[in-house]
């Protein structure tokens, strides 16, 4: 599985060396904005967290990358406070809803855009495409914990990485090829056509729609650092 191979399978007895790293990368988690703002901690990357339950394996491979994460709901967190913060990246997690309902996630993509760089992550990935003007539509299959071969560009994200390889999907909704705005170029893409990645032609803003967190992705920690490395 690439990237993904030493994780412990569900239900094995950790060893103790993973159980102090997970230590480690726990004290780099942060869920206060407000104290992150109090102690202006330089560097750190803020995870906007869509009420969904693979936020925390974003946070986790992020952290074993070495990174000190905040995580923030949508809803509670303003674009003021955001300021304040002044984190050194913004990721967009993944989601139940739409774009237009995930909060504070397309008013941020808008905002941030071309002053601090941003991921997105399945509906952080639609919420750059309708941040920028893209239509979101429903997807060609419904694909819920299904994995399919991911061809791509080699640049940016994808920089290093063999094309294809095989990721996991959890989507009933993509951004339309025919409404993808002049700004956005599609870097990532399934068999069928189906949008996997999206880059901006100028700024640091990068969408997957798929999951780089997932177990059954290959590479998955290759993509975030590449993303950690802009």
């Amino acid at each position: 599985m690439g990237d993904n191979d030493g994780f412990r399978a569900f239900g094995s007895k950790p060893s103790v060396r993973e159980h102090r790293r997970k230590q480690r990368v726990s004290k780099r988690i942060i869920r206060d904005h407000g104290l992150a703002e109090q102690r202006n901690i330089l560097g750190m990357l803020l995870m906007i967290d869509n009420y969904d339950s693979f936020t925390y394996n974003l946070v986790q491979y992020f952290g074993e990358l070495g990174e000190e994460v905040v995580v923030v709901r949508n809803d509670e967190i303003t674009l003021d406070e955001v300021a304040r913060m002044q984190p050194a990246r913004i990721v967009v997690s993944p989601g139940p809803c739409t774009p237009g309902k995930a909060g504070i996630s397309v008013p941020l993509i808008e905002s941030c855009s071309g002053r601090i760089p941003i991921l997105g992550v399945c509906l952080g990935h639609q919420s750059i495409g309708q941040a920028f003007g893209g239509r979101i539509v429903h997807a060609r299959q419904l694909m819920h914990g299904k994995t399919s071969a991911i061809f791509h560009d080699g640049a940016g994200l994808f920089k290093g990485l063999p094309s294809p390889f095989m990721a996991t999907r959890y989507h009933s909704l993509a951004i339309e090829r025919a409404s993808l705005p002049e700004a956005l170029e599609i870097t990532a893409w399934t068999e069928d056509g189906e949008i996997m990645g999206v880059r901006h032609r100028t700024l640091a803003v990068e969408g997957l729609q798929f999951h780089p967190e997932s177990i059954l992705t290959q590479h998955g920690h290759r993509l975030l650092e590449n993303f950690l490395n802009r």
